[in-house]
């Protein structure tokens, strides 16, 4: 029975295979080799003997502890924000309605230093806003605050667009049916749209968490970078790559080895789950 099962998957497989032009093949080889050939340069260039000390110097452990939990902290921000913004973006209309969607996906293609002086220029002790928190003996700028408002500025337009695929979709029908049967706005958002919304959250919070965990011009231009406060992962490499070459090459594949753990856990199928919906 399981030889049959993998006949039928092979013939699938290779019915699938003969729909690809061999031009579109040689190109996506060449689109795998880009990608995969720098990660295995840094491989090749790494002291393996000289790992466990660069790992455990305190700069690059606070650095990642700092990073891990602003980045889930931020993340965490983006599903409470990034839930009900994708909803009224998607399932409302009112005035202004494409300049205000316009502005939330603005930070996916500014430079994510131009992301930090904006935030400076408003959360900044002489910001709009920040020079009234300031008065207030609250301060924003150049603190663990910062980076998780950097973090989540950045991060916030993955999770939207995430959800609005997803909303677009479908799912208004049985929205429809369930207040027409008298469920509440509410009792129909939390019973149906949110479960029929859960692929698009999950594949959301680990964009979401991979960008902030990543993030680097909007952090150091608005929280700056001091050790243990606001230095991330990706300002140590920063700095550690004019300093000691091996070291940035070390904590860079941290980096990386962390987002391909977090997105492979989020994206992982068993086998059988594919088969069956195939």
């Amino acid at each position: 029975m399981t030889a049959t099962k993998q006949v039928t998957t092979g013939r699938r497989r290779a019915h699938l295979a003969t729909g690809v032009p061999a031009a579109a093949i040689g190109i996506a080889c060449l689109a795998g080799a880009f990608f995969v050939l720098p990660f295995i340069t840094l491989l090749v260039d790494i002291t393996w003997s000289d790992l466990p000390h660069l790992l455990t110097s305190q700069a690059a452990l606070d650095a990642l502890w700092l990073s891990l939990r602003t980045s889930v902290v931020a993340t965490i921000l983006c599903v409470i924000l990034g839930v009900p913004l994708a909803l009224v973006l998607a399932r409302t209309d009112f005035p202004g309605r494409t300049l205000i969607h316009s502005i939330v996906l603005v930070p996916l293609v500014i430079p994510p230093v131009v992301a930090g002086i904006v935030l400076i220029e408003a959360f900044g002790r002489r910001g709009l806003i920040g020079e009234h928190l300031s008065a207030m003996g609250i301060d924003i700028a150049f603190t663990t605050a910062a980076v998780v408002m950097a973090q989540t500025f950045v991060a916030l337009p993955f999770m939207v667009t995430s959800l609005e695929s997803h909303l677009a979709s479908g799912g208004e029908h049985y929205e429809r049916i369930a207040q027409s049967l008298g469920a509440s706005k509410w009792r129909t958002f939390s019973t149906i749209t949110l479960p029929l919304l859960r692929p698009g959250l999950i594949s959301g919070a680990v964009l979401t968490f991979a960008r902030a965990l990543g993030e680097f011009g909007a952090t150091i231009t608005f929280a700056g970078s001091l050790q243990g406060t606001t230095r991330t992962m990706p300002l140590e490499i920063y700095l550690a790559r004019e300093t000691d070459q091996d070291a940035a090459v070390a904590l860079s594949l941290v980096l990386i080895a962390v987002a391909i753990i977090v997105i492979a856990v989020a994206y992982f199928r068993p086998t059988k789950s594919r088969e069956g919906t195939s």
